[in-house]
């Protein structure tokens, strides 16, 4: 039999604290360091979730000067690394919209990603200026602006109001 079956604990009983003024200071001195380091450490760790400056210039706004941009005209802007097209619409362009409503898939912008402002016939803020991102939904190609002339011509299409047309695949857009 072992003598470790016959062992009891022992309660040392608590010492009065000689200095209470001390161990409080003690106390707040520790609890500050601790929260002084605490917010070194967090400080980068948390700036680390900002953007960076190269991040906040790839998504900041571009300012386009579009005053002397002509009717039919269009400019191409980069935004975030991709194109970006203006385009200044014609008294024909406006003419055509609603003429393409029934060959559109959403013609009313339903189940539209669209914001509020752009769910109207024309699709954009101002009636004569449409932006859009240049890049064809099927395989991300550059769509191209094609007349009504050079639609009807070109591919033959005698129904082709004019507007983009992906040369990849074959894809239109209003």
């Amino acid at each position: 039999m072992s003598n470790a079956a016959n062992l009891k604990p022992v309660f040392i009983p608590a010492q009065p604290v000689e200095n209470p003024a001390r161990r409080k200071m003690l106390v707040a001195a520790t609890t500050g360091a601790t929260a002084v380091g605490a917010g070194f450490l967090a400080v980068p760790f948390l700036k680390s979730w900002l953007p960076s400056e190269r991040a906040k210039a790839v998504g900041a706004p571009v300012e386009v000067d579009i005053t002397k941009l002509e009717a039919g005209a269009m400019l191409t802007v980069l935004w975030q690394g991709k194109v970006v097209y203006l385009l200044r619409r014609t008294d024909e362009m406006l003419a055509t919209l609603p003429q393409v409503g029934g060959d559109l898939r959403d013609p009313e912008s339903k189940e539209s990603l669209q914001p509020e402002y752009a769910q109207n016939e024309w699709r954009s803020e101002r009636k004569d200026v449409l932006v859009m991102l240049g890049i064809c939904t099927h395989l991300g190609c550059a769509p191209k602006l094609q007349s009504r002339a050079e639609g009807r011509e070109v591919r033959g299409d005698a129904t082709w109001e004019g507007g983009f047309f992906c040369p990849c695949h074959g894809s239109k857009f209003d």
